[in-house]
């Protein structure tokens, strides 16, 4: 963020010299806020998120609390949006150049601004900082790589075309002292001798090979403190009077929890039926190198199996098998892949399968007095 950080100069130059508008870029938790915070030149400063201002009234609501600008707004009325937000830059405009002070307009979830009726607060927001006349710098944070497909034409010609990819650059070691910082207490906790031995456990703890695994697969998968915290959260929801310490035990159960596979979980609701449909359509996959299918296929290839194993599943009639494979669609298991324009009966309309092999394997293994004849069948090489 090094365009940013310049000292900014007291006068309307400072949007000739700096940066008009940029977007900083990067995951959830990568401290984009905080770095625009703690980093940028001190000015005016109003900082709006899209999670909590939803549209553009909002938003210009909060701007003008921010900067203090109620009383000048006071009882005026406004024909449009657009008359309003340029009543407030013209106040924010109006002194000399000793006294004027620059302006820093902070779009936290700067997506979710692209989604607002008309973008009508952006459109503003980057034509006015484009004005030499006007000190104002726009910064928008967001996760999204393809933020700028978001943007209508007329709001992307204003904008700067300046971004800035945060990444996290720190190593599994310092994630382990994060996890070490965050669990420990401080040193003038009231019970002290409480405080002692909790540290010297967090310190055991850190050095266990089993908690260290854990963490490295936590660290592997997301470097961000979020699902660190979440990981922590869950182990410390485990300590009572009767269990007072984290073990790592604790950390490997919690850690099965974050990682748990919401799709395999699913697999455990279902009826018989439903399942012996996901492994029909799992043969297909395998036997069509993962090409679409429709439901007569996946119906043909349970047939061949209740014709081959009718005494352990019972022979349903086909418009029961329609609706089990209704509901497969609804809970999302299954993805059409032609479009609702498309008119074909539902027997013959193409459909993917969401799922993989060993998600298959893994949720029969748990499926509570699954039929031993489905599980063989789910295991062999052919259908």
């Amino acid at each position: 963020m090094e365009l940013l950080i310049a000292p900014a100069p007291q006068s309307a130059a400072w949007s000739r010299r700096g940066v008009p508008a940029c977007k900083a870029r990067g995951q959830e938790a990568r401290g984009k806020t905080s770095g625009s915070r703690r980093r940028l030149p001190r000015g005016w400063r109003s900082e709006v998120k899209g999670l909590l201002q939803t549209d553009d009234r909002i938003a210009l609501k909060e701007i003008t609390r921010q900067l203090h600008l109620e009383n000048v707004v006071g009882d005026k009325v406004f024909g449009s949006f657009a008359e309003n937000l340029a009543f407030l830059l013209e106040a924010l405009k109006k002194g000399d150049r000793s006294s004027s002070r620059p302006v820093l307009f902070i779009l936290d979830e700067f997506d979710l601004f692209a989604h607002h009726k008309n973008q009508t607060l952006l459109y503003n927001l980057f034509d006015v900082s484009q004005s030499a006349q006007t000190p104002v710098a726009v910064i928008g944070l967001t996760c999204r790589l393809d933020v700028l497909e978001l943007l209508e034409k007329r709001v992307k010609s204003r904008f700067s075309h300046r971004q800035i990819h945060l990444l996290s650059s720190f190593r599994f070691k310092q994630y382990l002292e994060i996890f070490k910082m965050q669990l420990s207490l401080p040193e003038d906790f009231t019970d002290r001798r409480f405080a002692e031995e909790w540290n010297q456990n967090i310190k055991s703890l850190c050095e266990d090979r089993s908690v260290e695994d854990v963490l490295q697969k936590h660290f592997c998968s997301s470097k961000d403190f979020r699902s660190l915290h979440m990981l922590l959260m869950l182990a410390l929801s485990r300590v009572t009077v009767s269990h007072p310490a984290i073990k790592p035990t604790d950390l490997l159960e919690v850690s099965r929890l974050c990682t748990m596979d919401s799709k395999a979980n699913i697999l455990h609701g279902l009826s018989v039926l439903e399942l012996c449909l996901i492994i029909a359509m799992k043969h297909l996959n395998d036997i069509y190198d993962g090409e679409p299918f429709n439901f007569q296929m996946v119906h043909n290839e349970f047939q061949k199996f209740i014709q081959r194993k009718s005494h352990s599943v019972h022979n349903f009639e086909k418009p029961v098998v329609i609706k089990a494979f209704e509901h497969l669609h609804q809970l999302e298991l299954i993805k059409p892949m032609e479009g609702p324009s498309v008119r074909t009966q539902k027997e013959y309309q193409l459909v993917k399968l969401l799922l993989d092999n060993s998600q298959i394997m893994d949720a029969l293994q748990k499926y509570p007095q699954c039929p031993t004849d489905v599980k063989q069948w789910a295991a062999s090489a052919f259908g």
